[in-house]
């Protein structure tokens, strides 16, 4: 077995409990070599020194710590050593002090080969030493006199060998694990457990061969390079399982592992926190923002090199002991096999964020990567990995709408209910079955209050719960995949009517509102073009409204966006300004044509107790003045239009002049209002 830091060749920081544990074993390990030592002479030394068979097991040696039996779940280099059979038999032929001699040697030759600092390769020496020591005493106990070169026949002996073969095991094995259990900061217990029966498995066909390795010895120097050969196929054979097993559990791109894996060690890591009573395990979900966008502007490869650096930062970003997975696409996480609380997860968390947003150079380009992670923790808030999992990705999706970067579960916000869960399904279902429908509700001129537009409004007519407003499923909605379908289905159904009523001779530019998912979806201009051709309708009968939540969530692709809408020529209106905080240093950077005041702000222009009413005045002679329309929405009297019109709005919207109508009364809301005349008014 090798040490465990095998991932990072960086020491234990000074004073650290591992930094002890390795410094004293390594001190044990360097006195009992000496002392050992003492009992060889110069001459014996002189006498090794020139003999073929000890520069032939040094070799084979070396060549066995280079190439270890890999054991599935480990890292690579870290199964056992194929130098077993020789260190062994070296013990049972000379004893400890030339083996422990030959065996250090070896390690030190072969660290240094392998690039391992110096305190891997110390301590790996060192635990040799000791193991060896082991078997050496129980031999020295059992066996008083060890014929040499007596053929292993009787049974006694070979009885006595076994026993020294499981005491080196043993002593290897809490040697090493202990150092595991340190540097991951986990029980023995539970690092005693990890591939025990597979470690044994190999070290008793490995340890069963050192009898017949002295055989080989004491017949001809010849015979031992010949073990090169069953040692070769059992190297080989362990590797293409490691490699098999390697590929069923970890990500092609990235050798993360992959969700099976995951899910393995999550359940295991539950069922230790469970026995300890009282443990932790933390579930962290990761997804880059607007990664899609690389794949779409620069291809394919680009974006897995991009995946490949994530997968490398991520992996040193997190603790020892903690497992990266890639669940597929942009999407990771990290599970945090022991974690003190909610705010420990959170310093992970941020640890891992703020080493995504160092920028990216590649081919000549420079990548700021963002993402929004979501925290979950067992028990507080999943009693099992499903729940965990759940919770952990909505977590996420909390993080990546309110662009805080990260987030804790949190049940309030807790999209994903059992009763969410069902109205998703039912919602799908609807959408396929044509259940959605769309209510307009009128636009007036305030100069003549005639119409000049229409606003879209979604309805679900749901099987038992009758018509549902927006605010009953759009949180569903913006939650989900469903976003798209959607918006899409809303554009077809507004785009139906516009062209009846065209045809009818009634052409009003009809508002259909976009949210954050759907304003950064790259792929709706396109359905916006490919759906205003389908229908035969022109550009400027359709305005998109943009809510102002959807402009400050991201500025930049926000304003991006909306420029892309404007080559399409359709109509631009910032919907339900004042309820956020965006200014007018940056509405003058965007091509709208119109500017929709919310209810609440309207409200205040009749208002003379305090200064609103001045601020709303003053935010409207703004827009004015940035050759803008200003519309009042949530007109409920006639005071307000009063107050609207004075104030300089051209135009307003409420139950005042109208309720949001079905489809089917809007012909004749509009003639009556039109005074029996068809309307042909652009926004």
């Amino acid at each position: 077995m090798k040490d465990p830091i095998s991932t990072r060749d960086i020491g234990p920081r000074v004073g650290t409990p591992l930094w002890l544990y390795m410094l004293g074993t390594t001190a044990a390990g360097a006195g009992l070599l000496a002392l050992s030592a003492l009992g060889l002479s110069v001459d014996e030394l002189r006498t090794l020194a020139i003999q073929p068979l000890i520069w032939v097991l040094l070799c084979m040696i070396v060549l066995g710590e280079l190439r270890p039996v890999s054991i599935p779940g480990q890292p690579p280099g870290n199964g056992v050593p194929t130098s077993l059979p020789f260190s062994f038999a070296l013990v049972i032929q000379y004893g400890l002090p030339v083996a422990a001699l030959i065996q250090v040697v070896a390690t030190l030759v072969a660290g240094f080969a392998r690039g391992h600092a110096s305190h891997r390769a110390a301590f790996n020496a060192a635990q040799y030493t000791l193991s060896l020591g082991v078997a050496d005493a129980v031999l020295r106990l059992l066996v008083p006199v060890l014929v040499q070169g007596a053929r292993f026949s009787a049974a006694g002996e070979l009885a006595t060998v076994a026993l020294a073969g499981a005491a080196y095991f043993v002593t290897n094995r809490v040697l090493v694990l202990c150092a595991v259990a340190m540097h991951e900061r986990i029980s023995l217990r539970q690092t005693m457990s990890r591939g025990l029966g597979q470690q044994a498995r190999i070290n008793v066909v490995l340890l069963s061969l050192a009898p017949l390795v002295v055989v080989a010895m004491n017949h001809s120097v010849l015979y031992v390079p010949l073990f090169v050969l069953p040692l070769g196929a059992l190297y080989t054979s362990a590797l293409l399982s490691v490699k098999r097993d390697h590929q069923a559990n970890h990500d092609e791109l990235t050798a993360l592992a992959n969700r099976k894996l995951l899910t393995v060690r999550a359940r295991q890591e539950i069922a230790h926190a469970r026995q300890r009573g009282g443990g932790v395990v933390g579930l962290l979900l990761l997804d880059l923002d607007r990664f899609k966008e690389v794949n779409d502007t620069l291809g394919h490869p680009i974006g897995d090199r991009l995946l490949q650096t994530v997968a490398r930062r991520l992996t040193y970003s997190v603790r020892p002991g903690d497992l990266v997975a890639r669940l597929g696409g942009d999407e990771f996480a990290v599970l945090l096999p022991q974690i003190r609380d909610t705010a420990a997860a959170h310093e992970v968390a941020s640890r891992l964020n703020g080493a995504l947003t160092e920028p990216v150079r590649m081919d000549g380009m420079e990548f700021d990567l963002q993402a929004s992670i979501g925290i979950a923790l067992f028990p507080h808030d999943a009693p099992d990995f499903a729940l965990l999992m759940q919770r952990a990705d909505v977590a996420m999706y909390v993080a990546k709408a309110d662009r805080t970067g990260v987030e804790s579960y949190d049940p309030g916000k807790d999209r994903n209910s059992t009763a969410r869960l069902s109205l998703y399904g039912e919602l799908r279902r609807g959408l396929s079955e044509g259940a959605l429908e769309m209510h307009y509700q009128p636009k007036v001129s305030l100069d003549d209050e005639h119409p000049v537009g229409l606003e879209a409004l979604a309805r679900w007519r749901h099987p038992s719960r009758g018509l549902l407003t927006p605010e009953e499923f759009m949180p569903v909605v913006e939650q989900s995949n469903l976003c798209r379908a959607f918006t899409a289905q809303v554009l077809d159904i507004t785009l139906t009517h516009a062209a009846l009523w065209r045809d009818e001779g009634m052409v009003l530019p009809v508002a259909v509102n976009l949210g954050v998912r759907e304003l950064l979806d790259p792929e709706l201009p396109d359905t916006v073009a490919a759906a205003l051709r389908e229908h035969g309708v022109e550009p400027h009968q359709l305005v998109l409204e943009v809510g102002e939540h959807a402009l400050i969530t991201d500025p930049d692709a926000a304003t991006e966006a909306v420029h892309r809408f404007r080559g399409l020529g359709v109509g631009l209106a910032l919907d339900d300004f004042g309820t956020g905080h965006f200014t007018l240093a940056q509405l003058a950077g965007l091509p709208l044509d119109e500017v929709k005041i919310h209810e609440s702000f309207t409200a205040r222009l009749v208002d003379r107790s305090g200064g609103g009413h001045t601020v709303v005045r003053a935010a409207i002679a703004l827009v004015k003045a940035l050759g803008m329309r200003a519309t009042a929405e949530g007109v409920q009297n006639a005071e307000l239009v009063r107050a609207a019109r004075d104030t300089g709005c051209q135009s307003a919207q409420g139950r005042y002049f109208a309720p949001p109508l079905a489809a089917r009364e809007v012909a004749g809301w509009v003639a009556a209002r039109d005074g029996g005349t068809a309307a042909d008014t652009r926004v």
